[in-house]
């Protein structure tokens, strides 16, 4: 979830007086806080520890979804699920299982993790394995009274949006593969919305990747996620306008500068329509625009102190501001991702957390 770091200080770039283009930047009692990282349970970890994760400040979390082999041994559907294996119901019931025996009281926000990975199908092979996962994904979500489907757009394991690196691009031109994706991007969606009319997409990045990695000199085709443009066209094109899309903008993981909120919120809003070749009044109505923020960014390069917290990116008080900032100026929701610190563990408590920066995420949503 470290992508491109470099991206992240490229969209700095930004003029300062653009703030002044955001409407007044003050907090709404819907505001949601969503946990995501490297401490990622699965639904079993979810039923046994439910008590402990909603002691925190988290309205929810981003889980996976394991599944019992063939062999006996486990899989894992969240990055299984973008190839060529169509998954049953069976292989997901038990975890549907879990959902349902957990009492979620404050955890009410939670999101099945989607993956496009292992990424081995073109964009004009067969897709039916795809959209069948998808659609399953969104029945588990609709049937676990979840609030949706967290969709990983990062290109783990192929590089499914980079237009270079696509099987036919020899023979086929960039509009071609845009025309396809787009079409799975119907697809898609459709899939999602299928069992779950008023699902809640998460999205790590929406068209504010592409848009950075342009920089205003290149073109779709010439940038690595340029595919995921047209791809989130043809999901605003199929969206019922009971479905909501959520930008999550990992781009504000490193952001310290609390000034970079708004023009962020602009970038989302206004800047990227000159890439969203969707209906834009349907791109605002079906969008909404959040920020992630990383705890221990650059972890390693600057370590994770648990004692000196001035050797880390964020100290309490910038966390809190930070965070404070992303919470006033989203329109609902801002996720928190961490590696090495975890907000949870089997052993039933936090690790290598320090108690400074849980009562800095209270102050910040205003728990304290």
């Amino acid at each position: 979830m470290e992508l491109m770091m470099m991206l992240v200080l490229n969209t700095l770039f930004i003029a300062k007086d653009s703030v002044n283009n955001v409407s007044e930047l003050s907090a709404k009692p819907q505001k949601k806080l969503i946990e995501f990282g490297w401490d990622e349970p699965s639904t079993e970890f979810m039923r046994e520890h439910v008590s402990e994760m909603e002691k925190t400040a988290f309205d929810g979390t981003i889980f996976h979804v394991n599944y019992k082999k063939q062999d006996g041994s486990v899989g894992n559907f969240t990055w299984e699920c973008w190839g060529k294996k169509t998954f049953t119901e069976s292989e997901l019931k038990p975890a549907i299982d879990d959902l349902k025996n957990t009492k979620f009281t404050k955890l009410t926000h939670n999101f099945l993790r989607f993956n496009v990975s292992p990424g081995d199908v073109d964009w004009f092979d067969d897709f039916s394995a795809i959209i069948a996962n998808a659609k399953l994904a969104s029945k588990f979500a609709k049937e676990s009274k979840i609030k949706g489907i967290l969709f990983d757009i990062e290109q783990y394991t192929a590089q499914i949006f980079n237009y270079s690196k696509q099987r036919d691009n020899a023979t086929k031109s960039w509009d071609q593969y845009a025309d396809q994706v787009r079409k799975r991007g119907r697809e898609v969606m459709e899939a999602f919305q299928s069992e779950y009319p008023d699902v809640t997409i998460f999205l790590t990045f929406g068209y504010c990747l592409p848009w950075a990695e342009m920089g205003g000199k290149r073109n779709l085709s010439e940038v690595s996620y340029g595919l995921l443009a047209p791809l989130l066209d043809g999901m605003v094109d199929s969206a019922l306008p009971t479905v909501k899309i959520v930008d999550g903008y990992e781009l504000a993981y490193s952001y310290k500068d609390v000034s970079h909120f708004a023009p962020g919120y602009k970038m989302m809003s206004d800047d990227v329509l000159k890439i969203v070749n969707a209906n834009h009044k349907k791109y605002r109505s079906v969008f909404s625009f959040g920020f992630g923020i990383w705890m221990d960014c650059s972890w390693r390069e600057k370590g994770w102190n648990t004692e000196d917290f001035a050797k880390n990116f964020y100290t309490p008080d910038e966390f809190e501001k930070t965070v404070n900032t992303a919470i006033k100026t989203t329109d609902e929701y801002v996720w928190i991702y961490t590696e090495t610190p975890k907000w949870w563990t089997n052993a039933g408590k936090p690790d290598k957390l320090p108690q400074e920066y849980t009562d800095a995420l209270k102050r910040a949503k205003g728990e304290q």
